[in-house]
């Protein structure tokens, strides 16, 4: 591995999960430091998405720790699971799973409700993410008025807005024509680059890998190469 445990923002080890007979990851080990970017790649049905969900407290390993921060996800009940997710965790998704009937800026507002922020914050980090992804003037738009590429860039602040310390994605520019997806991927370097959380992206795309500082190639559910 290519960090230190004791520098390691998050540490993967001996990680297995299986679906009754199927067994979908195996002896997964990895580590990741605070502020780096790093792509899951490989065929559809390697792991990668399965793998995601465990590092998101989504899916319960089998065997294996998963040490976030202080914690061990293994180790934490649903409560304290959903308190990470809440706390430390954003993702990002192939179809933006945007709420249809909030506006863009009650999207991106939500994790910050969650958490309790005082009602000026809320809107003045809004206000701020949102003119950074280039949506201040669409703040008020609901998903179904917005086009692919700005429901992604609202995905994307919602998953940034509370500061979390580690960004998931699965597939981010799954959805999104290569235009779009190149200025999705290149909006995602640069505001994980200034903000410093781990993320983990899972894709099939060159060009998404190339804006990450490793990969790990799985296949049939294990590790087959890093670069």
């Amino acid at each position: 591995m290519t960090s230190s445990p004791l520098a390691a923002a998050l540490e993967v080890e001996g990680v297995a999960k299986s679906y009754g007979d199927r067994a979908v990851l195996a002896d997964i080990s990895f580590s990741v430091r605070a502020g780096e970017r790093l792509a899951l790649t490989g065929p559809s049905g390697s792991g990668k998405t399965t793998l995601l969900n465990c590092l998101g407290g989504i899916d319960r390993v089998d065997r294996g720790t998963i040490r976030f921060g202080a914690a061990c996800l293994e180790q934490l009940d649903g409560a304290g699971l959903a308190r990470v997710r809440r706390e430390q965790i954003g993702t990002i998704f192939q179809f933006f799973h945007l709420l249809p009937t909030l506006t863009a800026a009650e999207n991106v507002e939500l994790p910050l409700q969650l958490l309790r922020v005082p009602a000026g914050e809320r809107r003045e980090r809004v206000g701020a993410l949102l003119a950074r992804v280039g949506l201040a003037q669409r703040a008020d738009a609901l998903p179904s008025q917005l086009a692919g590429g700005e429901q992604q860039r609202v995905a994307i602040a919602r998953a940034l807005i509370h500061r979390p310390s580690l960004v998931l994605a699965d597939e981010p520019t799954g959805n999104l024509d290569s235009a779009n997806g190149t200025n999705i991927l290149e909006l995602l370097r640069e505001l994980t680059a200034e903000a410093q959380p781990i993320l983990v992206l899972v894709t099939h795309s060159e060009e998404a890998a190339a804006i990450c500082h490793r990969r790990l190639h799985l296949r049939d559910g294990r590790i087959v190469k890093e670069t």
